[in-house]
C-alpha cells in the first residue's frame, strides 16, 4: 500500500472495501476516520469489538507518512501486523521478542518510507534511537499519525495502568502538528477524563460509542459448586468452543485447568508467576487453534484479538465494573452470539473488602476502590435487566435487553424487609462479636452451649426468628454482608458487625427485597449457543470452512483469525457464492485475500452440494 504514498489518497470508503472488504463504515467510524485523516487529534471510547482499529487504520492508509501505533502488548501488536499483511499493507513492528537484525531492519523500512504503519511498545518508542528516527521523519513530514492504544492504560487508579503511558506526553511538544488519536474500551467519565489531562487531548473530539454489546447474554448465578456449574455450562452451550474463565488466584488458576482437563475440555492456564516462555506458548494456543479455554488471572486478556471467543466466564467477582465489561468484552468481538456467565457469592464481596482494606494503597485508593466494588455489586444483586444496569454505570441509558438472565427468566423476590430487621438487631442484641451461626442460633430459638454461656437465650431478640429455617437466615446474613450493611471484622473470627448502610432499614426507613433461589432442577434453557450461531446456516460447509481456514493458518502460521473471522464463514455458508465477482461481495474479504484465496473457498463450496 505503501505505493500510494507518491499517488493520489483513496478515499475512506475506498480503503474500507478494497483493503478490508467491509462496503460500509459501522457507528462513529466514518466520523472519526474523516476527523483524523484530515488531521484533528481524537479521544475515541468504543466498546470491544466495536473496530477501534479500522478508527486508525484507514486514516493511515489515508495520510501521506507512517503511523505510529503504541500498544501495550507484544500478542496484540503481532497478531494485528500480521492481520494487515494478510490484507496487503505495510506493516510491522518493534518490540522486545526481536532479535537485532530483525529490529534492523524494520528500522531501515521505516526511514526508507516503506511502512504504513508501525507498531511499537511504549518504552521502545520513547528511546532515544527511535525518537530520533521520528525526529528525522517529522521534519520530512512524513508521520502521518499517533495512535495510542489501550488508553486507559494512562489511569493510574486502573489495574491496567502503565507508567511509561504517562511519558507519551511528549509526542504533542515533540511532534506538532501530527495528529494523535487515542483509543480504549473501557472508562469511565473519571478515566476519561485522566485520559485527556495526562495524554495532552484536552482539546481533542471526543467520540463516544454506546458501550452496549447487543450480541453477548449476561448470566450470573448464585454459588453451588462452582466447578460443576461452569463444567455445566460450558458442555451445554459452549462445547468446543473457544473461552476464558478467569479466577482471582493463580493457584486457582491451575487447579481449575487442570481439574477442566481432566473432564474433557481443552483448557491452559495463564498467570503472571508462570515462567515468560510457559506463558507465551500456552497463549500462542489459545490464539492460534480453535476451541481452547484458557483459565487465567487478570494478567491475561487485555489485547487479545481472537474475534471468536464464545464466552467468557468468571468463577470469582472481578474488582470492578470496569473490569467486568472489560473482561466480559474478549467474548463475541466478530459480532455472533457469546455468553458472559459468573458465579459469585457474598464471600468474594467479603474477600475483595478485605484485600482493599489490606492493600498498601493510601485512603483516596481504597476510598475508590471500595466504590467500585459496591457499583459491581450492585450490578450482581439487581433483579433488573442487567444490561441496562451495565450501561447506567457508563452514564447510557437503555431499555431491557431480552437478551440476560434477569430478563429471559424474571427472577422472584420476596419481601424480606422484618426478618431483616430481626437479623441486624440479633447482630446489635448479642455484642457485634460473634458470625452468622451464633447470630442465627439466637434468631431460631436454639438451646446450644455457647447461647447458654453468653446468656443470649435472655436477649429480647432469642427465638424472634424461629419460622424461618437455617439455609434461609444463611442466605439473608450473605445478602446483608453483599450490600454492605453487615461487616465482617476477620480479626475477631469473622464477627459481625453494623454499618451505617443499616440504619434505615432498622429504623423502618427502607425495605428490604431477596431474591428467591431457585430450587435445583434442570431449567427451561434457550437455544444453545452454538445453535444461534448456525441459525440456517449449513453446518457441513461451515465446518469444512473452518477446517481449511485452520489448515491455511497453519501454512502461514498465523492465528486462524488472521485468514478470515467466524463471522465471514458463516456469510460464505450462508450465501454458497459460486463465483469470484459473488464472493468479493462478502464482508471480511478485500482485495488481497479475494487473489489469495478465492479458488480454495470457491472449492470447498462446490464440494457440498
Amino acid at each position: 500500500m505503501q505505493a500510494m504514498s507518491n499517488s493520489i489518497r483513496p478515499f475512506p470508503l475506498h480503503v474500507l472495501e478494497h483493503v478490508f472488504g467491509y462496503t460500509a463504515f459501522r457507528g462513529e467510524q466514518e466520523a472519526i476516520v474523516t476527523h483524523v485523516g484530515a488531521g484533528g487529534d481524537a479521544l475515541v471510547l468504543m466498546p470491544t469489538g466495536g473496530g477501534k482499529s479500522l478508527c486508525y487504520q484507514v486514516p493511515a492508509l489515508l495520510r501521506s507518512g507512517t503511523a505510529v501505533v503504541v500498544s501495550p502488548l507484544i500478542a496484540l501488536m503481532q497478531d494485528q501486523v500480521s492481520a494487515l499483511q494478510e490484507a496487503g499493507v505495510a506493516a510491522a513492528y518493534l518490540n522486545s521478542s526481536q532479535a537485532q537484525d530483525e529490529s534492523a531492519a524494520v528500522e531501515r523500512d521505516l526511514i526508507e518510507g516503506r511502512l504504513d504503519l508501525l507498531y511499537v511498545a511504549p518504552e521502545r518508542l520513547l528511546t532515544a534511537r527511535l525518537l530520533g528516527t521520528l525526529d528525522r521523519l517529522h521534519r520530512d513530514r512524513r508521520i502521518a499519525l499517533f495512535a495510542i492504544d489501550e488508553a486507559h492504560c494512562v489511569s493510574q487508579w486502573g489495574h491496567d495502568f502503565r507508567p511509561e503511558y504517562l511519558q507519551l506526553s511528549v509526542l504533542p511538544e515533540r511532534y506538532p502538528g501530527v495528529p494523535r488519536i487515542a483509543l480504549t474500551a473501557t472508562a469511565d467519565p473519571e478515566t476519561r477524563e485522566e485520559i485527556a489531562a495526562r495524554l495532552g487531548l484536552a482539546e481533542a473530539r471526543r467520540f463516544v460509542s454506546s458501550f452496549d454489546r447487543p450480541n453477548i447474554r449476561y448470566r450470573m448465578v448464585d454459588k453451588d459448586n462452582p466447578r460443576n456449574q461452569l463444567l455445566a455450562f460450558i458442555r451445554e452451550d459452549h462445547e468446543g468452543d473457544a473461552g476464558i474463565v478467569y479466577c482471582l488466584s493463580r493457584r486457582k488458576v491451575e487447579e481449575t485447568a487442570a481439574w477442566l482437563e481432566e473432564q474433557g475440555i481443552r483448557s491452559l492456564p495463564y498467570h503472571a508467576g508462570m515462567p515468560q516462555d510457559v506463558r507465551a506458548a500456552n497463549q500462542n494456543r489459545f490464539l492460534r487453534e480453535d476451541g481452547i479455554v484458557m483459565v487465567a488471572t487478570i494478567a491475561f486478556g487485555m489485547g487479545i484479538d481472537k474475534p471468536d471467543v464464545r464466552f467468557v466466564a468468571h468463577l470469582d467477582l472481578p474488582r470492578s465494573i470496569e473490569g467486568y465489561y472489560q473482561e466480559t468484552g474478549r467474548a463475541g468481538r466478530d459480532g455472533l452470539p457469546s455468553q458472559a456467565w459468573m458465579a459469585w457469592g457474598a464471600q468474594d464481596i467479603v474477600q475483595q473488602r478485605r484485600m482493599i482494606d489490606e492493600s498498601e494503597g493510601n485512603e483516596d485508593f481504597k476510598r475508590r476502590a471500595r466504590a467500585r466494588l459496591d457499583a459491581l455489586v450492585g450490578l450482581v444483586e439487581t433483579t433488573a435487566c442487567r444490561r441496562q444496569h451495565l450501561l447506567a454505570h457508563f452514564g447510557e441509558e437503555g431499555q431491557a435487553c431480552g437478551n440476560c438472565d434477569n430478563c429471559l427468566e424474571p427472577p422472584r423476590t420476596w419481601d424480606a424487609t422484618d426478618a431483616a430487621r430481626k437479623a441486624l438487631s440479633g447482630v446489635f442484641r448479642t455484642g457485634q462479636r460473634f458470625g452468622a451461626g451464633h447470630v442465627i442460633d439466637v434468631l431460631r430459638g436454639e438451646l446450644t452451649d455457647k447461647v447458654r454461656d453468653w446468656e443470649h437465650d435472655k436477649v429480647s431478640t432469642f427465638g424472634i426468628g424461629a419460622e424461618m429455617d437455617e439455609k434461609t437466615w444463611r442466605t439473608l446474613f450473605r445478602q446483608l454482608v453483599a450490600r454492605g450493611m453487615l461487616a465482617v471484622d476477620h480479626d475477631r473470627h469473622n464477627a459481625l458487625t453494623l454499618t451505617d448502610l443499616a440504619r434505615p432499614v432498622l429504623r423502618g426507613e427502607a425495605g428490604f427485597a431477596l431474591r428467591i433461589v431457585p430450587e435445583k432442577k434442570r431449567s427451561r434453557r434457550t437455544r444453545s449457543n452454538r445453535l444461534e450461531i448456525l441459525d440456517g446456516v449449513p453446518q457441513t460447509l461451515f465446518d469444512r470452512l473452518r477446517a481449511w481456514r485452520a489448515a491455511t493458518a497453519r501454512e502461514r502460521n498465523v492465528p486462524a483469525y488472521v485468514i478470515l473471522h467466524d463471522a465471514t464463514l458463516r456469510e460464505i455458508a450462508l450465501a454458497r457464492p459460486t463465483s469470484r465477482t459473488e464472493l468479493s461481495h462478502i464482508s471480511g474479504i478485500g482485495d488481497r485475500k479475494l487473489d489469495a484465496y478465492c479458488e480454495a473457498i470457491l472449492d470447498e463450496v462446490r464440494r457440498v452440494e
